[in-house]
Parts: structure tokens; sequence; C-alpha cells
């Protein structure tokens, strides 16, 4: 069973603001989400779980490095259904961790 992908309205609006080559990136790792779950493997830079409110189960990756640096940050809202929401995407310095 595939994973449900969520976006806030928050991130649909930060993905207009976006280059689309880095909406192509975006998308190829909301396709690893859905296939692979929270966890979308090696190939993704940086990829690890957030660490703060424990509650919470909240990872994030780079979709491009450089200056600026791209990340995606999304949490697990629920393991039995299978959700994950999408709740940042954007630049490393205005990433909300």
């Amino acid at each position: 069973m595939e994973w449900t992908v969520q976006l806030t309205r928050r991130t649909v609006k930060q993905l207009k603001n976006l280059e689309y080559d880095l909406i192509a990136v975006f998308r190829l790792l909301v396709e690893d989400l859905q296939n692979y779950g929270p966890a979308p493997g090696k190939a993704w830079k940086n990829y690890s779980k957030l660490k703060g409110i424990k509650s919470k189960d909240r990872r994030h990756c780079h979709l491009v490095k450089g200056n600026p640096t791209y990340v995606c940050c999304w949490e697990v809202v629920d393991k039995h259904i299978k959700i994950i929401e999408v709740y940042y995407v954007g630049t490393h310095e205005k990433a909300p961790y």
C-alpha cells in the first residue's frame, strides 16, 4: 500500500515561487515518499529525522545543494493509515527547524 502525501497550503504557495527545475526535483521526492514512505532513501542528500518535538515525527532532506540550498520538510501524520504531510519547501535559511 502506498503512502498518501499531502501538501499544506503554505507549501503550495511556496512551490509557486520556485523554478521549474526545483519543482521537478520536488515531484521526484514526493514520488519516493509515496512509494517508500517517510524514509525516501540514501539518494536524497542530508536526509534525516529532525530533533526537537518528541511527539512528532518530522524529517527533511536537501533538494538542491549550493547557494542557496533548497530543502523539503515533512511530518509523518499517521503511520497506520500511511499519511505524510509536507509542510515546507524552500531555502535552508528560512526552514522551520
